[in-house]
C-alpha cells in the first residue's frame, strides 16, 4: 500500500528526516453530549447573561443569574442532584409580559398549646413556631417571616389580619404550579397545626404568559445539545420546540446534524394528561406526565427527568432508562398514584410515566409524543426516546470515521488500477469501512446482525456526480427489554411421578 503525504513534497531534495503528524486513524469518534437547561429568572434578576447561552457548573451561578428561589437556580439544583459530572449549559429566559401567580394561606383562632406551623411550598417545607396564646395575626407574621427567610422558596410573603399573601417571585404560568400544603408528613411524624388553630390554603393561581420560545430558540444557534431540559407545555411553546427540532430544516436535519432531545413535564389529571399527548406528535419531545400531588413543580420534575437520562445514555446508549431515580422528587399520596392501567393510557397517548417503588420516584418508559404518520395512521417507529440517542450516536461516530480518514481523498470506480497512487478511495473501500465501523457498534452493544447489515448496505458513485457516494445504511438497531411476560402453567403433580 502506498503512503500519502498531505504536506511533505515529493520533489524535497534537503536532507534528512522530516516527520508529518497524522491523525486520521485516531479519532475514536466520542463527543461530549452536553446538556441544557432552559430555565426562567426571576422578574428581579437583572443579569447580562439572560437570553444567553451561559455555562453553568455550579448552581450558585445559576441563583446568581435567575435569583434565589428562580426557576433557573431550582432545574439546575434538581439536575445536579442526579448528574454531577456532565457539561451542563444554561439559556436563562425572563417572561416580561404577564402576572405573578398569588395563593393566601389564612391563619384563625389562638392556639391553647404551643407547637409549629408545616408549611409546603413547592416541596419545601417552612417551619414557623406558634407560641401559647397566640393569635391569628401574630402566627400569620411568624409564618410570612419564616416564608421570607427561606430565601430558596420561589415566593414571598407577606401578613396582615391573620392571612399571609404569598406571590411568585416570577410572573407566568409556571407559577402556577407552586404547591401548598399543610402538614404533608402528618400527624406519624411529628406534623399536626397546635390545638386551637385553623388554616385554609387557597392554591396558587393567576400566574399567565410565557417566553417567546420561538425568539429565544435563536439564541441556540448551532450550539449541539443532546439533552434539554425544559419546563414550558403550552402550545405554542411545544411548537417551537418541534420547529427547532424537526428533521426537515431542524436540529435534526441532513443539513444540520445537531440532533438532541428535549424533556419536559405537566402536571394533572389522567385526562387532561391524556388530552395533551393525544393533541402531540413529535419524536423530539418527551413529555412525562404526573399526578396532581407530586409535591415539587414541574420545571424541578422535567429537570431530574432530563438529568436521570443524561447519565445512562451517556453511560450506554442503548440501554434502557426505565427505574432510573429522579432524586429530590416525590411521589403523591399512595392513594393518589396513577394506577397501572391509567399509566398505560398515558403511554399509549404519547406521555412518559414514572413510578414509585423502593423509596424513590423513578423513571418507568420515556415514550415520545409521536404516536401517528403523515397519513394518521399508528406509527411506533419513534415510541421511544432511547433509539433515538442510538441513531445520533451512529449517526456522529460515521461522520467522525469518515470525515477523519477520507477528508482529503480522490474518489474512482471499484476495480481501478490504483497503483502507487495515494490518498484514493472507492466504492468497496467505504463499504468496508463501513462495515468495519458497524462491527465496532455492535461489539459496543449498539447495533446487532452485522451479516444480515452487510446484505443490505449499498454503496455506490452518483451516476450524475462524479465526485459523490450515495450509501444506503440500515442499522438494526440494538432493542431494549421492556416486557417480561410468563406464562405460570401450574401442577398439582407431574404424570411422571405419580
Amino acid at each position: 500500500m502506498p503512503v500519502s503525504f498531505s504536506a511533505i513534497p515529493s520533489d524535497l531534495r534537503v536532507p534528512l528526516f522530516y516527520a508529518e503528524v497524522d491523525n486520521s486513524m485516531a479519532n475514536s469518534g466520542a463527543t461530549t453530549l452536553r446538556r441544557l437547561i432552559v430555565g426562567q429568572v426571576n422578574d428581579s434578576a437583572e443579569h447580562e447573561e439572560i437570553g444567553r447561552l451561559v455555562l453553568v457548573s455550579r448552581t450558585s451561578e445559576a441563583m446568581a443569574i435567575g435569583g434565589a428561589g428562580s426557576v433557573l437556580a431550582a432545574m439546575h439544583k434538581r439536575f445536579r442532584q442526579v448528574d454531577s459530572f456532565g457539561e451542563v449549559w444554561c439559556l436563562p429566559l425572563k417572561v416580561e409580559t404577564g402576572a405573578a401567580a398569588t395563593g393566601t394561606v389564612t391563619v384563625t383562632g389562638a392556639a391553647s398549646e404551643a407547637g409549629l406551623l408545616n408549611l409546603y411550598v413547592a416541596g419545601q417545607r417552612v417551619r414557623a413556631t406558634v407560641a401559647k396564646d397566640a393569635d391569628a395575626t401574630a402566627i400569620a407574621a411568624a409564618l410570612a417571616a419564616a416564608i421570607n427567610a427561606a430565601t430558596d422558596l420561589p415566593v414571598t410573603a407577606s401578613a396582615a389580619v391573620g392571612v399571609v399573601t404569598l406571590t411568585a417571585k416570577f410572573k407566568g404560568d409556571l407559577s402556577n404550579d407552586i404547591r401548598l400544603r399543610m402538614n404533608r408528613l402528618g400527624r406519624a411524624q411529628g406534623e399536626v397545626t397546635p390545638a386551637g388553630v385553623s388554616v385554609a390554603l387557597v392554591a396558587m393561581a393567576g400566574g399567565a404568559g410565557a417566553p417567546d420560545m420561538a425568539a429565544a430558540l435563536a439564541a441556540l444557534g448551532d450550539e449541539p445539545f443532546e439533552f434539554i431540559a425544559q419546563p414550558w407545555t403550552d402550545s405554542a411553546t411545544l411548537d417551537a420546540w418541534k420547529e427547532v427540532m424537526n428533521d426537515t430544516a431542524g436540529r435534526w436535519s441532513w443539513l444540520k446534524q445537531i440532533y438532541g432531545h428535549v424533556y419536559t413535564a405537566k402536571r394533572g389529571t389522567l385526562g387532561q394528561l391524556v388530552t395533551v399527548g393525544q393533541a402531540r406528535n413529535d419524536q423530539h419531545m418527551t413529555l412525562h406526565g404526573f399526578e396532581a400531588g407530586v409535591p415539587q413543580p414541574c420545571w424541578e420534575v422535567a429537570a431530574s427527568y432530563a438529568a436521570r437520562t443524561a447519565v445512562f445514555i451517556s453511560a450506554d446508549v442503548a440501554r434502557p432508562t426505565q427505574t432510573g431515580e429522579l432524586v429530590g422528587i416525590e411521589p403523591a399520596d399512595p392513594s393518589d398514584r396513577f394506577m397501572l392501567t391509567e399509566r398505560q393510557s398515558l403511554l399509549q397517548s404519547g406521555v412518559a410515566t414514572a413510578y414509585y417503588e423502593g423509596g424513590a420516584y423513578r423513571i418507568e418508559r420515556a415514550v415520545t409524543t409521536y404516536q401517528k404518520n403523515a397519513y394518521g395512521q399508528a406509527d411506533d417507529s419513534y415510541l421511544d426516546s432511547e433509539p433515538l440517542h442510538q441513531s445520533a450516536h451512529v449517526l456522529r461516530r460515521l461522520k467522525a470515521v469518515i470525515t477523519s480518514k477520507y477528508g482529503r481523498h480522490k474518489l474512482a470506480n471499484d476495480g481501478t488500477n490504483l497503483g502507487d497512487a495515494g490518498g484514493m478511495v472507492t466504492p468497496k473501500v467505504i463499504r468496508g469501512e463501513l462495515v468495519g465501523t458497524y462491527r465496532a457498534l455492535e461489539r459496543d452493544g449498539v447495533v446487532e446482525n452485522t451479516e444480515l447489515f452487510k446484505e443490505h448496505l449499498i454503496v455506490e458513485r452518483d451516476p450524475n456526480n462524479p465526485n459523490r457516494l450515495n450509501v444506503l445504511f440500515p442499522p438494526d438497531l440494538v432493542n431494549q427489554l421492556r416486557v417480561f411476560a410468563l406464562l405460570y402453567q401450574f401442577r398439582l403433580q407431574y404424570p411422571d411421578a405419580a
